[in-house]
């Protein structure tokens, strides 16, 4: 009977201490390769977000020139005019307030702002184009502001 009762206990399921450390070093290996590309996926998201609003902003731009022959003079504008609901947000610098706008008076200085008497009364200078105002380099190495 003495042998009855030992065939039972190594028949008996379970796992031992070395397979349970083999499957948590398994799981730890695992867990190491994948956590790298998981800790970016924040700033690829905000960085997708970024560039699906600059898109739109030039998108409507556009527009506003295809429809009334300017360029828009502020982003305001094109908020009273129905052709944004809102202005949106850099996801970069969380503002809707730091947007970098390109005038269509000075191409070259991207700091110009223009002056009241650079243009003939009734003329306002419109934006040609807009940028990030981060500082910050983007995943791929550019600057957010270069986008």
């Amino acid at each position: 009977m003495v042998t009855s009762a030992r065939i039972r206990r190594r028949g008996e399921s379970g796992f031992t201490l070395l397979e349970l450390i083999i499957v948590v070093a398994i799981i730890g290996i695992l867990a190491t390769i994948a956590m790298p590309a998981l800790k970016d996926m924040p700033r690829r998201a905000q960085e997708a977000v970024l560039k699906t609003n600059l898109k739109t902003m030039r998108e409507v731009i556009d527009q506003h020139y295809g429809d009334k022959g300017v360029y828009p003079p502020t982003l305001e504008t094109l908020v009273e005019l129905g052709y944004l609901r809102q202005l949106p947000w850099d996801p970069i610098t969380k503002s809707d307030a730091t947007w970098v706008l390109v005038y269509d008076t000075d191409l070259e200085d991207p700091d110009y702002v223009p002056a009241e008497t650079d243009f003939p009364e009734g003329v306002e200078p419109g934006i040609i184009d807009v940028h990030s105002g981060s500082p910050l380099t983007a995943l791929d190495g550019t600057l957010y502001a270069d986008w």
